[in-house]
């Protein structure tokens, strides 16, 4: 099965902790601090390769994790830095927040890289805070955990051309025909779940990449028939060829066929409706085919270019890749164009370092300084302790609980450890 969509949960690695650690020498009765930093935790890293075609690898992984930085030290020696992990997707892979559905990048270079979870990092150790007034601290930093988050992979694949149209009308004879894909070709509607790739190769030494889309019916643009999952691979070509059943084999109008698929493209993503088009009349070798030729010219034939082929036969099918390879070159490259109603418009507000409220007697302290802060800082070492409420202090943190009437004798509650407040 072709698997285009995954939802996969990335961790980048956690930064070493830093290491409290002195000189311990023959000759040497009171050394100097010697702990070293911890490494830093090694980045998830997104890259594309051009040998996968679908999102097939995340069906039964679904989490990844970078290494964690080893923690300091004795003797001013750092932690390794953890080994950074690299996640192959295919091209044309889009990466979105999976809470927000805010699009992070759209990947579409055959050995791109983007670091989508930076790893933390690494804590200090001792040796780092030496000063003039002390000369042996017992301060270390724990490392900084690294970025996690859930994310959406969206695979649109990268095709020069696209064959679009309702189902059963030679759409998978064609890409067969006039290339070396080998799709499944039957008398039914929907035999083509999954879009097929093909190479065309024309006598001038020039080629292009032709996609077989599966079947579009009415309704494809809400969903119906698996629309969305079959409208999203056309957005990334620059020409489409649309295959009508110029016969009406199945008791549908050819006209009505071509208004029914273009109004889906329209409805799923206007820019597709400024998409170039070739009309491809296909089954011509059938006898009803003549009569709809000439309605379908007197109706489109100043619009559109329309070929008339056999699928079966490949008659007109030469002539429609050379005219197709054309106008590939007179063609820019397509960028993936999100209507506007589609977008989201977020508020971002900066957020405060730290909140200060008072309930049930206690006064609450939080926010995201002061996360950052616990996380780094084991202040169960009574000089990280007294390290701590200095940048409290210095954060202003006292200057806010003074300004909303804290007292001598409160209780100050901080990540769960409680302090008595001092003016």
């Amino acid at each position: 099965m072709f698997y285009d969509y995954a939802k996969i949960f990335v961790k980048g690695g956690d930064g070493g902790n830093g290491m409290i650690s002195f000189r311990r020498e023959k000759y040497v009765p009171e050394g100097g601090p010697s702990g070293g930093d911890g490494g830093k935790g090694g980045d998830v890293i997104l890259e594309t390769d051009e040998g996968l075609r679908t999102l097939v690898d995340f069906r039964f992984k679904k989490h990844f994790r970078a290494e964690r930085g080893e923690n300091g030290k004795s003797k001013n020696m750092f932690g390794a830095n953890g080994a950074d992990l690299i996640i192959k997707v295919p091209v044309g892979t889009i990466v979105r927040m999976a809470d927000t559905k805010e699009i992070i990048v759209d990947l579409m270079k055959a050995g791109e890289r983007f670091v989508i979870a930076r790893g933390g990092r690494g804590g200090k150790g001792n040796a780092r805070f030496v000063s003039s007034v002390n000369r042996v601290p017992k301060i270390a930093e724990n490392g900084e955990p690294g970025e996690e988050k859930w994310l959406e992979l969206e695979l649109k694949l990268l095709a020069d051309v696209g064959l679009i149209g309702f189902p059963n009308v030679g759409k998978s004879t064609i890409i067969a025909h006039v290339s070396a894909a080998k799709p499944k070709i039957a008398n039914y509607h929907f035999t083509t779940i999954d879009p097929n790739l093909g190479v065309v190769s024309l006598e001038t030494g020039k080629s292009f990449v032709l996609v077989d889309i599966p079947g579009l019916v009415e309704g494809a643009s809400e969903g119906v028939g698996l629309g969305h999952r079959f409208l999203r691979h056309v957005e990334r070509t620059k020409l489409l060829l649309h295959v009508i059943d110029i016969a009406g084999s199945e008791g549908r109008d050819p006209l009505e066929d071509f208004a029914v698929i273009n109004n889906e493209l329209e409805k799923y993503n206007p820019v597709l409706k400024t998409r170039p088009q070739l009309i491809v009349a296909n089954k011509m070798d059938l006898s009803t085919a003549e009569d709809n030729l000439v309605r379908l010219k007197n109706e489109l034939g100043t619009e559109y270019e329309i070929f008339p082929v056999s699928a079966v036969t490949g008659a007109g099918l030469r002539e429609l890749m050379y005219r197709a390879g054309q106008l590939l070159e007179t063609l820019p490259e397509t960028v993936l164009e999100v209507p506007e109603e589609k977008l989201r418009v977020v508020k971002v507000e900066e957020q405060e370092p730290f909140q200060v409220e008072f309930q049930e007697g206690v006064w609450q302290v939080y926010g995201p300084e002061i996360d950052r802060l616990m996380t780094r800082i084991n202040i169960a070492y009574e000089e990280n302790m007294e390290r701590f409420l200095l940048i409290l202090r210095r954060m202003g943190v006292e200057d806010k609980l003074r300004e909303k009437g804290a007292k001598n004798g409160d209780t100050v509650s901080i990540h769960g450890w409680e302090f008595e407040f001092m003016d």
